[in-house]
């Protein structure tokens, strides 16, 4: 994972933050846009980079927890969404030990993130997602599939073996959507999209 931080670190150039910032969540998350909550609540964005999504949940009257690793991004996030009531946290995947102290979430997202770890950080940090959430609360995963970025790369995954993961942890499957990148260049390498939304049973 170290080096993956670092290739980002040594990414995180104004090119590639005004890159991040250009993209609207809200079309970005249409294939669960109707599944977030309606009312302000608690939310926590995993590797949330320049907090380009945790400043539009903010936008909407969540409480957000930003968590970023990489302190080149973290601090550009900052200095650009600091007005927006968000709070900031240096935390790492699969362990999420201190995020995960300041739970329950209502949402917990992670966009473009999951393809970052491997299988065996994956079984880590599921049961620490499940755990995040309160109850009724909801797990939003972007799974991007394809090659990865020199310095950044990409382990592959299955999307059976993530909803087989999070059906383990007791998290119930409200939607599986693949979609296409957004990026045409992306597109041309075949690079895609799988999105999901997970839910912890309410009481």
């Amino acid at each position: 994972m170290n080096d993956i931080l670092d290739g980002y670190a040594a990414a995180a150039t104004p090119d590639l933050i005004e890159g991040y910032e250009a993209f609207d969540p809200a079309v970005l998350y249409a294939p669960v846009l109707d599944l977030l909550p309606k009312t302000p609540g608690r939310a926590a964005d995993i590797g949330t980079g320049t907090g380009r999504d945790a400043a539009w949940l903010a936008g909407q009257g969540h409480r957000v927890l930003a968590v970023e690793p990489v302190r080149a991004l973290r601090e550009a996030g900052m200095a650009r969404h600091g007005d927006k009531g968000i709070t900031w946290l240096d935390d790492t995947l699969p362990d999420l030990s201190a995020a995960r102290e300041l739970g329950p979430f209502d949402l917990v997202t992670l966009n473009g993130v999951w393809q970052h770890i491997d299988d065996t950080a994956r079984a880590v940090a599921m049961p620490v997602l499940a755990a995040m959430l309160a109850r009724g609360g909801r797990l939003v995963l972007a799974l991007r599939h394809g090659p990865g970025v020199a310095g950044r790369r990409a382990f592959p995954m299955s999307d059976e073996a993530t909803i087989a993961a999070a059906g383990g942890c007791g998290l119930a499957l409200l939607r599986r959507q693949d979609t296409a990148s957004h990026q045409a260049g992306n597109r041309a390498l075949g690079v895609r999209w799988t999105w999901m939304a997970f839910e912890r049973p309410g009481m």
